[in-house]
């Protein structure tokens, strides 16, 4: 998807700096860039279907999405990061009593989750990120190139949600569609790693709640994920099931190819396969038809009482249309306004209907295998705001360095040295105090980032690094993201994760992502809203 916000650069920016040379004044790019992911509902619900189909296939076919390039140079001896404003915090969400035993233990926030995608390679991948707090409970954060792809022109992931929670395929508290991506426009435009962060706002939460098989009519009238179900059936299968489901039952019976030629044959034919469908014919012909029997078929009314009638009730203006095309010969039905329909007991009250008819007819098959189709929609549940399902993290921006921070995250990848001591399975955590000195990398434009010392490998990028954190209460502030990882002593082992540093810029991001509505997908009885 691309960006709604463009680089202010190329023509534009030639622009700026000839008004500035000639008037002394050249309008600076804005602090941060926004991109919109799922638009509507319509495309939210898709992206759930993608994740959630065929049992969550796609979810665990996912694996663990990072950086490129690994290592980082050692401490850049300049100093640490500089703030540009006063410190500040926005408040968690909730938070809980969780009772512990006198053994110290670190209760893992609810909050924290993976962040699914498919990257611009097509490749199915996830990261780590946590809920975090603002107005509309609806924010997830995690580290910038979590949520865009570089790799792929500066596009946004597609099908981006968050699933707290998320153990093999179980989605506990539900689905969170990305709706709309905020980060720092250097990351969005240079991928300035310095600013590696975004936040994402998420529709309300999606329940999938079974698969049911329903008529045709109620499919066809149904918003949201459906699929027909398919069946090789054997001939004998597809005769009964014609005459006992006929053209308006809960399935559809078809050829190969869905389709019967239009050569006509007796009921005896068995030189080629022929195919049993249903010919539209007058009011008249359908009256005269004699009933169904074993023998035969051609021109028989379909089983059952009224089987191959159809009244609809049409306005005026349908009615005259109607009658239009059935003068011009388009049209075998027929147009009433009431009163008996001829043939049968039903008397039709004032107003305008159109009948039609239908007889049971052999036709040269287009294909020799038969099919038994059944209509299934899929049922979703609204499972509710994502701060109101799992709480959300505080925020905090400009605060001093070396203070003790919490990181919990989903690492994956090995080690250099080839040991794989995580499987990104569950969450793990890293506990210590952040580096006083700044980090550097030079492939990913970084000059100032927040070092801490863990042992934490790639997919745990996204990881929300929280100052403090109560363990009792599973809350703390956000602080920083994982965004890099190194090896310091050089023996082959991840030791260090690095972080970009959170200040007033990122509070201002955060600020905006923080008061944008995003809604709900589902409706009360499954169905998609509009």
């Amino acid at each position: 998807m691309k960006r709604i916000l463009l680089p202010a650069g190329g023509a534009v920016l030639a622009t700026g700096l000839l008004a500035a040379g000639l008037a002394g004044t050249a309008q600076a790019a804005p602090d941060w860039a926004t991109d919109p992911m799922a638009k509507n509902t319509a495309e939210a619900q898709s992206v759930v279907q993608f994740w959630t189909k065929s049992n969550n296939e796609a979810l665990k076919r996912a694996t663990a999405y990072y950086a490129d390039v690994k290592v980082i140079p050692k401490l850049n001896s300049k100093g640490g990061p500089t703030t540009d404003g006063k410190p500040g915090i926005a408040p968690p969400i909730g938070g809980e009593k969780v009772v512990t035993a006198k053994v110290k233990n670190i209760n893992l926030p609810k909050s924290i989750g993976k962040v699914f995608f498919v990257d611009g390679k097509g490749e199915y991948k996830w990261c780590s990120a946590t809920s975090i707090q603002s107005k509309y409970r609806n924010l997830v954060a995690t580290a910038g190139h979590c949520v865009y792809d570089a790799d792929n022109n500066g596009h946004v992931m597609d099908n981006w949600v968050f699933v707290p929670g998320y153990y093999q395929g179980k989605t506990p508290w539900g689905i969170y569609v990305g709706k709309q991506a905020w980060t720092h426009y250097d990351f969005d435009v240079y991928e300035d790693y310095d600013k590696d962060y975004a936040f994402v706002t998420v529709y309300n939460g999606v329940h999938f709640n079974g698969a049911k098989q329903v008529t045709a009519e109620e499919y066809a009238k149904f918003i949201g994920p459906k699929y027909l179900s398919e069946k090789e059936i054997t001939k004998a299968e597809y005769e009964a099931a014609v005459v006992k489901y006929g053209l308006y039952g809960p399935a559809k019976i078809k050829g190969e190819d869905g389709k019967a030629t239009t050569e006509r044959v007796g009921h005896d034919y068995t030189a080629k396969p022929k195919v049993l469908a249903q010919e539209e014919v007058t009011l008249d012909v359908w009256a005269k038809a004699p009933a169904s029997t074993a023998t035969n078929v051609n021109g028989e009314k379909l089983a059952g009482p009224g089987a191959g009638l159809v009244i609809e009730s049409v306005t005026e203006s349908e009615w005259n249309a109607f009658n239009a095309r059935k003068a011009a010969g388009k049209e075998l039905g027929q147009g009433l306004k009431g009163g008996k329909v001829p043939g049968t007991d039903i008397e039709l009250p004032t107003g305008w209907w159109v009948v039609k008819t239908y007889v049971k007819q052999w036709y040269l098959a287009s294909a020799v295998s038969y099919w038994f189709e059944t209509y299934h929609i899929e049922l979703s549940k609204d499972a509710g705001r994502l701060g109101d399902n799992v709480g959300g993290q505080g925020f905090a921006w400009n605060q001093k360095t070396g203070q003790a921070v919490y990181v919990f995250g989903y690492p994956s990848d090995a080690h250099g040295d080839g040991d794989k001591s995580f499987t990104g399975v569950t969450p793990k955590w890293c506990y210590g105090k952040t580096s006083a000195k700044s980090y550097v990398s030079a492939a990913h434009k970084v000059e100032e980032q927040v070092g801490l010392k863990c042992s934490m490998t790639p997919g745990a990028d996204g990881s929300p690094w929280l100052i403090k954190y109560s363990s009792a209460k599973r809350v703390g502030y956000v602080n920083g993201v994982t965004s890099l990882f190194g090896d310091q002593d050089g023996n082959g082992r991840y030791d260090l994760s690095t972080s970009a540093y959170f200040d007033g810029e990122t509070a201002d991001i955060y600020k905006k992502a923080a008061n944008v509505w995003s809604g709900k997908i589902v409706g009360p009885n499954g169905e998609l809203y509009k």
